[in-house]
Order: C-alpha cells, then sequence, then structure tokens
C-alpha cells in the first residue's frame, strides 16, 4: 500500500478511543440520523426480507454495522451476516466490542480479503474520501457484490461556495471544526485533514460519474445538511 494510504491509516489509529465522542459532537449526533436514514433507503430498494451478507468497509468503530443491526430488525429483515473491514488495528478493536455479533477484518478499501460475488450489501459510510486508489476500492465493491445487490456510499461531497450558507459552513469546517476536534482528541493534525480532504474530494455529480464508470446503475441520491453529506445508493446489474 502506498505511502499515502499508510499515514492516514496512522492517523486513525492515534484518534480512535476520541472518535466516536468526537464525531458526535462535531456532527451535533446528525452522523447517526444521517447513518439511520441510509440503512431504512437501501432495505427499502432491496426489497428483501432475507439479506445473506452486508459488508461494511472502512467499518471504522463499527457504527454503520451497528444501524444494520437495528434497522434490520425494526424491519424484521433477517441478516446472515455482518462483516466489518478496516485497515486500523484500533478501529477494529473498539468495534468488535461494540458488536461482538459481527465479523471484523482488518484489510483495505482497495484490496478486500473476501470472495466475490457474496455479498448483498456493501457499504461505506465517510471512508471512500480516505481511500487514495479510489477508483480500485469501486471495483473492488463491483467485485464482491452479487449481481442486483445494493452499494451504499455515504461522503462529505464538495461544495460549491456561492451563498452566504456556504460560506457559513466552510466557515465551521475550516475554522470550528479543527480546533473543537483537535482538543477532544488531542489530535490536530487529523482534524485539519478533515476539511483538506473534503477540499480534496468530488463534487456529487462526479462521483456518480465514477459509479457509473465502475459498472454501477445509480438508484438513489439524498443531501443531508444542505449538501455537507451526500447518500449514495448504486446497483450492481452484471
Amino acid at each position: 500500500m502506498d505511502n499515502k494510504q499508510q499515514e492516514i491509516v496512522s492517523m486513525f489509529d492515534r484518534i480512535a478511543k476520541s472518535y466516536d465522542l468526537t464525531n458526535r459532537v462535531l456532527s451535533f449526533g446528525s452522523d447517526l440520523l444521517w447513518r439511520k436514514e441510509a440503512c431504512r433507503l437501501a432495505y427499502r430498494l432491496a426489497g428483501k426480507e432475507d439479506i445473506e451478507k452486508i459488508v461494511d468497509v472502512a467499518c471504522g468503530t463499527g457504527d454503520m454495522l451497528r444501524f444494520w443491526a437495528e434497522e434490520a430488525k425494526r424491519a424484521r429483515i433477517r441478516i446472515g451476516e455482518l462483516i466489518g473491514v478496516d485497515p486500523s488495528a484500533n478501529m477494529l478493536a473498539i468495534a468488535r466490542r461494540k458488536l461482538p455479533q459481527a465479523t471484523f477484518i482488518q484489510g483495505y478499501a482497495q484490496q478486500l480479503p473476501l470472495e466475490g460475488g457474496q455479498a448483498d450489501l456493501v457499504s461505506i459510510t465517510y471512508g471512500i474520501r480516505n481511500v487514495t486508489q479510489r477508483l480500485q476500492a469501486l471495483q473492488e465493491f463491483y467485485r464482491i457484490l452479487k449481481p442486483g445487490g445494493l452499494l451504499l456510499i455515504l461522503e462529505f461531497t464538495k461544495r460549491p461556495r456561492t451563498t452566504p450558507l456556504d460560506r457559513l459552513v466552510e466557515w465551521y469546517m475550516k475554522g470550528i471544526l479543527p480546533k473543537v476536534g483537535g482538543l477532544l482528541s488531542g489530535n490536530f493534525e487529523a482534524y485539519r485533514y478533515l476539511p483538506d480532504s473534503i477540499d480534496h474530494f468530488l463534487t456529487t455529480q462526479q462521483l456518480l460519474e465514477e459509479l457509473e464508470r465502475s459498472g454501477f446503475t445509480p438508484l438513489k441520491t439524498k443531501s443531508f445538511a444542505f449538501g455537507v453529506s451526500t447518500l449514495f445508493i448504486a446497483r450492481k446489474d452484471g
């Protein structure tokens, strides 16, 4: 794996213990609502009562897997296996304590240690932006999905800066978030990285185009918090 990817993984190892608390504070708890809504929409689009396998890539401390499990129970959907994949050993250690019923594997999005054509649903939430070989990762998601399987992405996409609201969001992301995140985590570098990584990421339209080039058919796109966060759900047709 390239040096930049290793540096990003090391950064997440260092902030793992404070990661959940910092996320809740910085998003005012909104990230939990976004994940819950994403799971509900994906289950609705999948239209199944029995789901054999869900894989959450860049699973971090296991938040998304928890919502996959909770929303399945609420909708009376049966899940055979929940799998989380992440390159950060420290993040996985927390995830294993939170969800002992799930299977966790240390690995990278662009080189998934999983067999092809096995997953009904693949998700990556606030992680694709941190993958240095993004197109290779999208190809891996396509590979491990069953035909007709769904890919769910939640991510901070690049925003225009044309309105007062846009400028207010930018002020928060670049002026307030790094300071608060740094104080809570003890790692100012990690939370300076967050707004910088968004600036260097894709717009919603650009990510949709990459999904299509990777063989996916986009089914649903939804913006949260005035475009701060965007949900993508796409289907593997091949």
